[in-house]
């Protein structure tokens, strides 16, 4: 019970990777303020919760409207004594559209796709945080964890994911630089390929993946659980060296090195950016990944220079 008496807010969390950060932070002990649309879900997790002992508060809260995100913040000042020490920024509501999408380029996609994917994913981020960033900074301390992915590095699926992930990053490193002097931290969150109830039901179930991309279900076949990222933001919240990573893209499957994260099923969790992995991509060279030791990673500056636009 690592964060016994902690109180955080994880928006989104209705199902996915919000219900799994949810249920690890519980279950270190935390009462969690989980946010979503839709009560029965909602309900859901904080069942969950509940079975292992846990303690959530449910709050149907639209992240598209500052009211809603003002009250829940007010909520919180009230019962909790003005106290707030993690929020996790990651309800989104853009994964049916981007499948629905799949393979249409920009100007053949309704342009309403943006809000669809940024309205909640991205504007939603920021409210939230300048609210959660209200308390924090009041009592000098506190964690904001924004989920991004690669997307936000390199294109992926389509363009107003790539911006929206961009941003999100973006948003997680600038909130740092004028955080850091009052002891909040703020960090951009990359887990791998995730096996949600949505991705299971496009991706896993079907034949072949919408897009027509075979290695797309390969590669979420073998993705990890949606509690990783909640078990590295426990990990995280509790480091003596966080404030050094303040302001970071963290990728899960470092921080599951970092601090010995096995998935719930004792996998251990992919490393996208080791030489194996990558080999184990590239046609006619797969056969390589049997034989380069895993240990041989991607240095990160590499990652960095590949988004290089000068």
């Amino acid at each position: 019970m690592s964060l016994s008496g902690w109180v955080c807010v994880v928006t989104g969390a209705s199902r996915g990777i919000g219900r799994g950060i949810a249920l690890q932070l519980s279950e270190a002990g935390a009462t969690v303020y989980i946010t979503g649309r839709q009560e029965t879900s909602l309900k859901q997790t904080a069942a969950q919760v509940k079975e292992r002992g846990g303690n959530c508060v449910p709050v149907i809260c639209d992240s598209t409207k500052e009211k809603d995100i003002e009250d829940l913040f007010e909520r919180i000042k009230r019962e909790q004594n003005g106290r707030l020490d993690i929020l996790v920024n990651n309800a989104y509501a853009g994964v049916q559209a981007i499948f629905e999408n799949m393979g249409k380029k920009f100007w053949e996609t309704d342009p309403s796709i943006w809000d669809s994917i940024n309205n909640t994913g991205l504007r939603g981020h920021y409210f939230f945080s300048v609210y959660a960033s209200r308390i924090m900074v009041a009592q000098g301390q506190g964690l904001i964890v924004t989920i991004s992915s690669m997307g936000g590095l390199r294109y992926l699926f389509n363009v107003p994911y790539g911006v929206g992930k961009a941003a999100c990053d973006r948003l997680a490193a600038d909130m740092a630089v004028e955080l850091k002097k009052r002891g909040v931290a703020s960090v951009s969150l990359w887990p791998g390929a995730v096996q949600t109830e949505l991705v299971t039901q496009l991706v896993l179930e079907k034949e072949t993946p919408q897009g027509g991309d075979p290695m797309l279900k390969e590669v979420f076949a073998n993705g990890e659980s949606t509690e990783v990222s909640g078990m590295c933001i426990v990990n995280l919240a509790k480091d003596k060296h966080l404030m050094s990573l303040t302001g970071k893209v963290l990728l899960t499957c470092d921080l599951a090195k970092r601090y010995g994260i096995k998935d719930i099923d004792g996998r251990s969790v992919t490393d996208y950016t080791s030489l194996t992995f990558l080999l184990s991509r590239v046609p006619y060279l797969s056969w390589l990944s049997a034989v380069v030791p895993s240990f041989i990673h991607l240095p990160r500056f590499v990652l960095t220079l590949a988004s290089n636009r000068f």
